[in-house]
């Protein structure tokens, strides 16, 4: 499989490059960058792949895939040129910026007969691996209270507008990671956050889901928070798992690691970050999974290549915008939101 990508900032650079490097039976074709010192970031990590100025030379080169890894304002267009050209796409999350502009993309693709997938890699984390393993093996019984969060104080990031803001941005993984264990989301509860006055793009975030079979997820995000809350926190009937701290694949790549510099050490992690399950005065140590977000273009592969389903459906990316358009609602209205009230996103049922 021969796979192009568009952008080599921060996701591209770190998020996807890596990954794509790593892949068995793949050539990284090239890069997407008109910036002078991203081209110089590229020879330097990927002696060899070439950088081009525009997707039409890209596909020229000969891909099967184009991943579209550029900033939320002005992916739209790309997304849309990539699937003109006919071959396979993957879009960086935030998926789109609204339910409309998702259901456009998934209409055009849909029209052109391209497969289209979204790059939701936190489906592969190691916590929230392990919080799926604990579910669909009954061990916290029936579920009544998810509680996800990710905190950390890098006051840097305040007022990015890359991915739309921190709601739009972060929470995509947050509402995605929710839909994948309780499904359908009923009514929506928000609370913004803006470190100054007069700002555009949120720096912190509170959702309250309530979802059609009765659980209630709780989920929130900072960038301006000195002492993280757990990352995890799942209530049940038969008890509570809890897990401190954040994956550590994203420092791992952050360090220029890759699954395949580390092999089989990729995902692992350290003891410290062993969750625990709780039941009265009962506690005991439950071992995270090992993180695999390669695993998303390893089924990516296999789909492309056997007509098999995506690794990630973007009808499930468009049910994520549609509940983060009902929470950016709920926070200016200050008001809860039931999601039969909003707005048709023009895509019929299948």
């Amino acid at each position: 499989m021969r796979i192009g990508l568009v952008g080599y900032g921060h996701g591209g650079r770190f998020f996807h490059a890596p990954l794509i490097s790593s892949l068995p039976a793949a050539t990284f074709v090239g890069v997407v960058t008109r910036s002078a010192e991203r081209r110089q970031c590229l020879a330097k990590d990927y002696p060899g792949v070439p950088a081009f100025d525009t997707v039409a030379r890209l596909v020229e080169a000969g891909v099967d895939v184009l991943v579209v890894s550029t900033p939320l304002p002005g992916r739209q267009a790309l997304l849309l040129e990539a699937i003109g050209h006919g071959v396979a796409v993957v879009s960086d999350k935030p998926f789109a910026a609204d339910a409309q502009q998702a259901g456009a993309l998934i209409a055009a693709a849909e029209w052109q007969k391209v497969p289209l997938s979204v790059y939701q890699n936190r489906r592969w984390d190691s916590d929230f691996l392990t919080v799926r393993k604990l579910f669909e093996a009954g061990a916290l019984g029936q579920v009544t209270r998810f509680e996800s969060r990710v905190e950390r104080y890098a006051p840097q990031s305040v007022g990015n507008g890359n991915g739309g803001g921190f709601l739009r941005d972060l929470g995509s993984h947050l509402v995605d990671q929710a839909l994948q264990l309780f499904g359908p989301v009923a009514r929506v509860y928000a609370e913004l956050h803006y470190a100054h006055q007069g700002q555009e793009f949120d720096d912190g975030f509170f959702v309250s889901l309530t979802h059609a079979n009765g659980v209630i997820s709780h989920l929130s995000g900072s960038c301006l928070q000195n002492s993280p809350a757990p990352r995890f926190r799942v209530n049940g009937t038969a008890g509570c798992y809890t897990v401190e701290g954040l994956d550590g694949q994203e420092a791992a790549a952050l360090a220029g690691l890759s699954p395949k510099s580390e092999g089989d050490r990729w995902g692992v992690e350290e003891h410290r970050r062993w969750g625990w399950f709780e039941q009265g005065e009962e506690r005991e140590r439950i071992p995270s999974e090992r993180g695999c977000w390669q695993q998303f273009y390893i089924q990516l592969q296999t789909a492309l290549q056997s007509a098999g389903p995506l690794p990630v459906d973007p009808r499930d990316a468009l049910e994520t915008t549609r509940v983060l358009d009902a929470a950016r609602l709920s926070a200016q209205r200050q008001q809860v939101v039931e999601l039969s009230d909003m707005a048709s996103n023009g895509i019929k049922p299948e």
